[in-house]
């Protein structure tokens, strides 16, 4: 491959087949999978054991917390062994008059594979809308059920991303068509029930392939909304909800870095947005207004240091979401007093967060909490007089008690003198902080995402057994704002790297881990963390988990046609600019394997995966095992059936976390 003057040699570039049907790379993954069975067979009881840990904190028999949204409460259920839920409605929270939705069990009973995006019911309530994906590669059949008979209606439209808007008649809905080349939904069709899907009307194509599209519905149902993102750039157009024949409308010409996202209340329109904002603000203008931004007006300032993440609007009230010093705190503003509440709770660290707040004039605010200790819990706040009442929290079975276990939240210098989060959770009767504990760290760090501290049942098995569990907050998340982003990006990606094994360093001269017992694991783009931090710093890892990792950057990202690429540029970089390509080969996981001992390593993928294709982890074994200097174990397992997420199902993703943790534990065995 040459591009800039520069050569480079792919011996393993013939793993890609984009049918995935090309019988030696099929033969070459089940090898993999049968050498991985091989190696681990004499794990099997152990694996068996873990799985069986896992599964049996789970509640067989469990439901969602209703969501109300116009004449029903809406929820979804599981039962017994059942992999999949069930949707259902009601009319009040208790579920005293229940009516089945949609049965996913009935549905998957035919497919290796299975997965729904979201369900979308009609204005008039009598009609259900969802997207069906059986292959694992997020392109969804959408498929129109009857409520009130049970029958579904002859409409059936292929390749999409699965999102759908109901127009207001009840006689026809907005979806995105999908690139089946590069997977990029960027067409908006308007589909008329009863025709065929040649003849549905676009609405909008998008031509800058840099872009993400989706659709959503205003709360008061007047506008169907077309979001326009990447990654520095977003815009949002939007339709007339009650024109059969209405066209997209654009509320702010496109501009290069700027952000927005908009909300309708009346005759004002609420805009999320980086304008003149690093840390983003809330702004509102009339809806006659909507193109001049100097009418733009200030609901929420700009405040350094602390980021506007999230917010709500209610007829009476406005409540938003901020983060500083990477907790978050929600307010809530009354709209005709301008009085204001926050609310707080009382962990050291912990996930707090909005959601099923559909219903525009409501004076209850529905929350989701959670911390390492704490189990899931949802609350509804009265606005009205800021009481607030648990509507569930997550049980888990067998001997928890939250009281065994405690959560810290330390700051940890790195190299450059910025000082990186760390969440961490450990047994107390486990743990001595002398050096002698093994330690699993966990990292993402691109996109801007937040891993925030947050309950998991599964985890329970790796703290019962002495393990302390961290999560860098590295840079190139949001955690500490969207400098925090920008400092891990395109040109200072090295900074995530640093930050993670600078933060490794830390925890072992804290007396947090054992310098020899130090595992870490990251998945996607943090398979990519993985595959950089054992090329810089192998001696620090006894073992690796990296799941569906992005690894041959470089090779990717100069393929336009490899699904989602142009996408990425605002992330990465692009290569096909010098400055870029020489960047991103310097931390290129693939390009950058050299011979020297590497850690113990497992690498998980899907065949199917949309997101990173499976030939980038194939390659990277593959070159590993020719490249690497000592016999570590290097395990490469394959999902044949599944894609980017894994598995579908809930119990049958479990046998995956049991793989990973089993590996873990019987590399601690070994060193006895």
């Amino acid at each position: 491959m040459n591009i800039h003057n520069d050569t480079r040699i792919d011996d393993y570039y013939w793993m890609r087949d984009d049918s995935r049907t090309d019988p030696e790379v099929i033969a070459h993954l089940d090898a993999e999978n049968s050498y991985t069975d091989a190696v681990m067979a004499h794990t099997t009881a152990l694996q068996q054991t873990l799985f069986d840990e896992l599964k049996g904190r789970i509640i067989k028999d469990d439901n969602t917390v209703p969501v109300k949204q116009g004449s029903y409460y809406y929820s979804s259920e599981v039962s017994g062994d059942n992999e999949y839920p069930i949707s259902v409605r009601a009319t009040d929270f208790a579920g005293t008059d229940k009516q089945v939705l949609l049965d996913l069990n009935q549905l998957a009973s035919e497919h290796d594979y299975y997965d729904v995006s979201s369900v979308s019911i009609s204005v008039n309530e009598n009609l259900l809308a969802y997207g069906e994906d059986t292959v694992s590669r997020r392109i969804y059949t959408i498929r129109i059920k009857n409520i009130t008979t049970g029958q579904y209606l002859a409409d059936e439209i292929t390749g999409t991303c699965g999102s759908v808007a109901w127009q207001n008649d009840n006689q026809a809905f907005y979806y995105i068509h999908k690139d089946p080349q590069t997977l990029l939904g960027y067409q908006v069709y308007r589909h008329r029930l009863g025709t065929p899907q040649a003849d549905d009307q676009l609405i909008f194509e998008e031509t800058d392939q840099t872009f993400y599209t989706s659709i959503g519905k205003s709360k008061d149902n007047s506008l169907i909304y077309i979001w326009h993102s990447s990654t520095e750039t977003s815009a949002v157009s939007f339709i007339d909800a009650n024109d059969a024949n209405a066209q997209a409308i654009s509320f702010l010409d496109r501009e290069v870095g700027l952000e927005y996202s908009i909300s309708k209340l009346n005759d004002w329109f609420y805009i999320h947005t980086n304008y003149k904002a690093v840390n983003f603000r809330l702004m509102k203008v009339a809806t006659t207004d909507i193109s001049n931004k100097d009418h733009w007006q200030d609901v929420i300032p700009a405040q350094e240091g602390a980021m506007l993440e999230d917010y709500e609007i209610f007829n009476d009230y406005l409540v938003y979401q901020q983060r500083e010093n990477g907790l978050t705190r929600i307010t809530v503003r009354d709209l005709h007093t301008q009085q204001q509440q926050q609310l707080h709770f009382n962990d050291e660290a912990f996930t707090l967060y909005l959601y099923g707040n559909k219903e525009i004039d409501s004076d209850k605010l529905r929350l989701y909490y959670s911390s390492m200790t704490t189990p899931g819990t949802h609350y509804d706040f009265n606005l009205n007089d800021g009481s607030n009442v648990v509507l569930k929290q997550a049980q888990i079975l067998g001997d928890f008690d939250a009281n065994n276990y405690r959560s810290e939240r330390i700051m940890v210098p790195a190299r450059d003198g910025k000082s990186v989060p760390v969440s961490l959770v450990y047994r107390k009767d486990c743990f001595k902080k002398d050096g002698t504990n093994p330690l699993y760290q966990y990292g993402y760090g691109s996109y801007g995402a937040i891993i925030d501290p947050s309950f998991s049942s599964t985890r329970l098995s790796l703290l019962d057994r002495g393990f302390v569990y961290a999560i860098a907050h590295i840079r190139g998340s949001e955690m500490l704002g969207r400098p925090w982003y920008e400092d891990g990006k395109k040109l200072t990606k090295q900074n995530t790297f640093n930050d993670f094994i600078d933060v490794t360093r830390s925890l072992v001269e804290q007396g947090y881990g054992a310098k020899d017992k130090i595992f870490a694991v990251g998945g996607s783009a943090g398979g990519l963390l993985m595959g950089a931090i054992i090329n810089q710093a192998p001696e620090l890892y006894c073992g690796i988990a990296a799941h569906v990792p992005f690894v041959d950057i470089v090779t990717t990202m100069l393929d336009e046609s490899i699904p989602l690429t142009t996408n990425e540029y605002d992330e990465w970089g692009n290569p096909n600019h010098k400055e870029y390509y020489n960047y991103m080969l310097s931390y290129s996981p693939y390009d950058n394997i050299t011979a020297h001992d590497y850690p113990h390593l497992l690498v998980t993928t899907g065949l199917h995966d949309s997101q990173v294709q499976y030939f980038e982890p194939m390659k990277w074994v593959a070159k590993l095992r020719d490249v690497k200097t000592n016999d570590n174990c290097l395990l490469f397992k394959v999902d044949m059936e599944a894609g980017h997420g894994g598995a579908s199902g809930r119990f049958k993703a479990l046998r995956e976390d049991a793989l990973e943790y089993a590996f873990f534990i019987d590399l601690l065995a070994e060193q006895k």
